[in-house]
């Protein structure tokens, strides 16, 4: 597949996000693909900035084949910040993680330069077979990526489905508003079956490498301690029966509900990290379907509201003594890139093809910079002003 062109979706569609993983270029939410693209028609798709042509004029043509050799440039480049540290101008050391779907992606991973897994989806394991995966497959999968990351944090994310990942064998029934619904945690909590095969196979894999379990979709302490429950019983088992794991596994949370936001002092309380998931936080702080070509105009992390829930979420977890990472796509655009540094934020996960820029982007701020472009954006009331000014600025920036 060269590229990927769709008819309903946004940027942060599973869809969206599976084809950066690959890194495939796609634009979705184009009107009428499907009848103005025919068979045979020549088209460029320009995933950077969204846009379709369809038998593009020659000129055009021209053009793109510039910006193309560019880009080709850019990443030649970028190789140049592999064996780097990721720090800021003033020596502010973050985390630089990647987002992965499967064990061999690990190893795209750690060959671009990423210094650790951040997300592991373990959905896709579920949805690429035809039956569900028993403990044993699982555990050869986690234990594999374990493996290759060779000692690098891997925090696997248990099972996140419902919302916009159907998995046809497990029968889920057609719901009116499937993201508000049976989905993630909720399903994990009732189907304590499945729930229980996955956390088994994680914790044995953990034996064999730097394993984390994150929770995703969490809304209250109660569920959190619920999977703890669920988790202590499991060690116990296994130390029952004489199978390692380690002991000092740690459990955190994906933060990306306003509920699971206002809480964070609380919930930091009962885990060892937080992930906070830009793509659902916004969805939800918005009230706003990132799926829905119609109200992808509201759809931004730069919401003010959002970017006060994030900071909200940072500070909770710094007062409670645990790191804050971040993994939604927000930790990759270089318009966040000051906000989030000076908001504190310990660990950027971003998809591997993401990691050398977010490196670069990284160095090239320094707190004080930071914070001073920060402390204007949080004065301002709208989405439009942020971007706006941020982008003004990055634009004048990048021109001294």
């Amino acid at each position: 597949v060269a590229v990927i062109v769709a008819e309903k979706g946004g940027q942060t569609a599973h869809t969206a996000i599976l084809a950066r993983a690959l890194e495939i270029p796609a634009v979705l939410s184009v009107k009428d693909a499907l009848e103005k693209i025919g068979n045979g028609d020549t088209v460029i798709v320009d995933g950077e900035y969204g846009e379709v042509f369809v038998q593009p004029i020659p000129k055009t043509i021209e053009i793109y084949r510039k910006k193309r050799k560019l880009y080709e440039e850019q990443v030649q480049e970028l190789k140049k910040y592999i064996n780097k540290d990721t720090v800021t101008q003033d020596e502010k050391r973050v985390c630089l993680a990647a987002n992965i779907g499967n064990a061999e992606d690990a190893v795209k991973a750690m060959e671009s330069g990423a210094e650790c897994v951040g997300l592991f989806r373990t959905e896709f394991l579920f949805m690429n077979g035809v039956s569900m995966p028993t403990e044993e497959e699982q555990f050869e999968e986690y234990k594999k990526a374990a493996v290759l990351t060779k000692g690098m944090p891997l925090t696997i994310r248990t099972l996140d489905i419902g919302g916009d990942k159907d998995i046809p064998y497990m029968g889920l029934t057609k719901e009116t508003n499937p993201f508000l619904g049976y989905r993630a945690i909720r399903f994990c909590l009732d189907r304590v079956d499945i729930f229980t095969t996955q956390l088994r196979a994680i914790l044995r894999a953990s034996a064999y490498g730097s394993i984390r379990i994150m929770i995703p979709m969490i809304t209250s302490v109660n569920e959190v301690r619920q999977v703890k429950d669920m988790i202590k019983k499991i060690c116990s088992d296994l130390d029952h029966n004489g199978i390692s794991y380690d002991k000092n596994i740690q459990t955190g949370v994906m933060i990306e509900t306003p509920a699971a936001a206002i809480m964070a002092d609380a919930i930091a309380q009962e885990v060892d990290f937080f992930s906070i998931g830009t793509n659902d936080l916004t969805q939800y702080t918005i009230a706003v379907d990132r799926c829905n070509e119609n109200v992808a105009y509201l759809y931004s992390a730069f919401n003010p509201a959002v970017l006060r829930l994030i900071r909200r979420i940072i500070e909770c977890a710094h007062n409670a003594g645990i790191e804050a990472g971040m993994c939604g796509e927000a930790a990759a655009n270089a318009l966040m890139a000051p906000i989030l540094l000076s908001f504190g934020l310990d660990e950027f996960s971003v998809s591997t093809g993401k990691v050398l820029e977010t490196r670069k982007t990284i160095a090239d701020w320094s707190l004080k910079e930071a914070g001073l472009v920060t402390d204007k954006v949080m004065s301002m009331a709208t989405e439009k002003e942020v971007t706006d000014y941020l982008s003004d600025y990055l634009s004048e920036r990048n021109k001294k």
